[in-house]
């Protein structure tokens, strides 16, 4: 795990209690704590249900926390005037499992729409009819293997494809906190590789704070230097990587370790995150 020192974190959740959405009854979340270094990468594991979406939506801005407090960047965005809070959610990038891509939209498209947060409105309807950055959306495909996709359009893409033009929207984004939910889930192990791969490898070369949930332990063990387990909505690990054997993981997925997907290109499962926060 990287020293952070004295910097101030982008992410810092105290006693943080939510739900799993907006009007949904319980807990998701429940009395977490938690301290992210601004350009830190982190992995979080744990069950189906465990609460690992949860926390991302709560990061997201997207739950009031029930109780506790969330801090982004050093603010409290519960506390902030809307204006602000709208500002806040410019700073951060959430990509669900699924992303909400138009199907009869170019993938150029789609791609250059990760920067749309930080556009005025006037530049926003200029670059959805006439895409001027080009060159950014085909670096950021190439990197996750779609160079040859740029002028296609979404409906011609597989499940796995669209789920890494998702993932190119947050490359070319100006979000400081990547929020990343199960990249991997449509693609097969070598690929899942290469698009971890080149996930960490834009966050640490561009300082983003990446926090990352992944069903694949062996490649958050693998490729993640600090790894955050969640069970029932609660933290039962912070630490290295290094630091989280096997028995760990017996009792955290109750006796059986995950075992990577298997091979191919499958459709993702459904993923409920609302569109407006898939920026």
């Amino acid at each position: 795990m990287k020293d952070v020192g004295a910097a101030a974190p982008a992410v810092e959740l105290r006693a943080l209690s939510a739900p799993a959405a907006p009007g949904v009854p319980g807990l998701a979340l429940r009395g977490l704590d938690l301290r992210i270094a601004a350009g830190e990468q982190v992995a979080v594991i744990g069950a189906s249900g465990a609460g690992k979406t949860s926390l991302l939506m709560a990061l997201a801005c997207a739950v009031r926390p029930a109780g506790g407090s969330v801090s982004l960047f050093g603010r409290d965005p519960w506390a902030m005037p809307a204006r602000d809070l709208r500002r806040l959610r410019g700073r951060l990038f959430l990509a669900p499992q699924v992303p909400p891509l138009p199907p009869r939209q170019r993938v150029v498209t789609a791609v250059l729409a990760g920067r749309l947060p930080a556009m005025g409105l006037l530049q926003s309807l200029r670059t959805l009819w006439s895409p001027r950055d080009a060159g950014l959306a085909q670096a950021a495909l190439a990197e996750l293997g779609l160079a040859d996709k740029l002028w296609l359009r979404v409906d011609r893409l597989s499940g796995g494809e669209r789920q890494r033009v998702g993932l190119a929207r947050a490359l070319v984004s100006q979000a400081g906190l990547w929020l990343v939910d199960e990249p991997l889930s449509a693609l097969d192990p070598t690929r899942a590789r290469g698009v971890i791969d080149a996930l960490l490898g834009a966050a640490r070369r561009d300082g983003r704070t990446l926090v990352c949930s992944l069903h694949q332990v062996d490649v958050a063990r693998e490729r993640f230097e600090r790894i955050v387990a969640l069970r029932a909505g609660v933290c039962v690990y912070d630490g290295p990587a290094a630091g989280l054997d096997d028995a760990a993981l017996r009792e955290l997925y109750a006796g059986e370790v995950p075992a990577a997907p298997e091979p191919g290109d499958a459709s993702p499962a459904i993923n409920l995150l609302p569109e407006s926060m898939c920026r």
